[in-house]
């Protein structure tokens, strides 16, 4: 059975979007993105947080549907075809992703900055140019190409095997993809950190951490989780996946659970560690968001951490799909918070903003991303025909 998109919900995504757009375009003339300056930044620094949030969600999809060919799960069969459309996402994302980069890439890193490494320059910094091996802009559009290219084709291949075996049957594609499966497991796990470090732990480039790959892997992996938990409970109240029940949701309810409380162990560790070292080129990343972004980064702790752990921590409420979807859609806003957190010091500076142009860009991508999921929901039965585990899933029982 093939999903259909009702006028009223893809109206719904076409509202976000020309609000959101709208927003943008605002944000655009009023901040002046191929200015100089401080709103400059915060157009870019905006673009960046929402444009990397979602492509790192349908990233999280492809990994997570990865590790279950990997393990040979029989349980998500039934569900397989969500994560397939989530992921999806990527193709687009990726594409705008790599244009806010380009476009942006001056106003978000320090980096970047003529004569930042050049000993000769006013502008020298030596702690920057000691990391010149790593950031430089050859290596990092090469880099950039290699990670997101290598995403989209193995997401592709995945795709494209899984709606093939609907029609020829066998395991002979199920087989690829698990051998295939296996070298992008080991791709993402260098690439993800990699990429992290590139991207994102560059903007505040005199810190580092050993630790922040995985920081931004848990954020990533419980976003996608939770997405992927939105769209089965929206199809399965709409009359699809019918071989969906209550063992499924617990299932994933056990990882939006688990992945929680090791994104908070992850927060904890890295923190706890520099502030009990109290070294002053690392104490810094902390102090410039518990001056200025205090009681958004409580907040953050509560809502990601607090929040999911008592209220998943029953059995029954990871099987009660209203419940799942009402933490999930908190827990959702927390992980985007938190993104704004990592982003917005480093780039935009002390000054908290949060208006007209962080809402209508979040708004802008949440609409783009619902649309292009919906629509490649739509584009195959959400149940795969011909899946060597699907009865096995059916039947599943915890």
């Amino acid at each position: 059975m093939n999903y259909v998109i009702s006028n009223r919900t893809r109206n719904i995504f076409f509202g976000l979007m020309i609000v959101g757009l709208a927003s943008i375009i605002y944000g655009a003339v009023t901040l002046n993105p191929f200015g100089e300056g401080h709103n400059t930044t915060r157009f870019w620094a905006n673009m960046f947080i929402n444009s990397f949030f979602f492509m790192a969600i349908s990233l999280a999809a492809t990994f997570f549907m990865a590790v279950q060919y990997i393990g040979q799960s029989g349980w998500y069969s039934a569900i397989k075809r969500v994560f397939e459309g989530v992921s999806q996402y990527i193709f687009v994302g990726a594409g705008i992703f790599a244009l806010v980069l380009a476009g942006g890439g001056h106003h978000l890193y320090h980096w970047q900055h003529e004569g930042i490494m050049d000993p000769a320059s006013p502008h020298y910094d030596e702690i920057i140019a000691g990391k010149s091996g790593f950031l430089n802009l050859p290596f990092f559009w090469i880099a950039t190409i290699i990670y997101l290219v290598g995403w989209c084709a193995f997401t592709w291949v995945f795709r494209k095997r899984s709606i093939e075996e609907d029609t020829i049957g066998g395991t002979t594609n199920h087989m690829k993809n698990y051998f295939m499966a296996a070298w992008f497991v080991v791709f993402f796990a260098v690439s993800s950190s990699t990429s992290a470090w590139h991207w994102i732990l560059s903007i505040d480039t005199h810190w580092f951490s050993t630790m922040f790959g995985w920081y931004i892997f848990a954020g990533m992996f419980i976003s996608g989780l939770i997405t992927i938990v939105l769209f089965t409970v929206y199809l399965k109240s709409k009359g699809f996946l019918p071989g969906v029940n209550e063992n499924h949701l617990h299932d994933i309810g056990k990882f939006m659970f688990a992945f929680s409380v090791f994104w908070t162990y992850i927060w904890f560790s890295q923190f706890m560690l520099i502030w009990y070292a109290n070294i002053p080129e690392e104490v810094t990343y902390y102090l410039a968001r518990f001056e200025s972004y205090k009681g958004l980064m409580l907040a953050n702790i509560a809502i990601n951490f607090v929040f999911p752990f008592f209220m998943l921590m029953m059995r029954d409420a990871k099987r009660h799909a209203g419940i799942l979807a009402f933490v999930g859609s908190i827990i959702f806003l927390g992980h985007w918070s938190d993104m704004f957190i990592i982003v917005m010091p480093g780039t935009v500076g002390e000054k908290l903003h949060y208006g007209i142009m962080e809402i209508g860009t979040f708004m802008f991508f949440l609409g783009l991303f619902l649309f292009i999921v919906h629509r490649s929901l739509t584009k195959a039965p959400t149940e795969p025909k011909n899946h060597p585990f699907l009865e096995e899933s059916l039947h599943h029982h915890i």
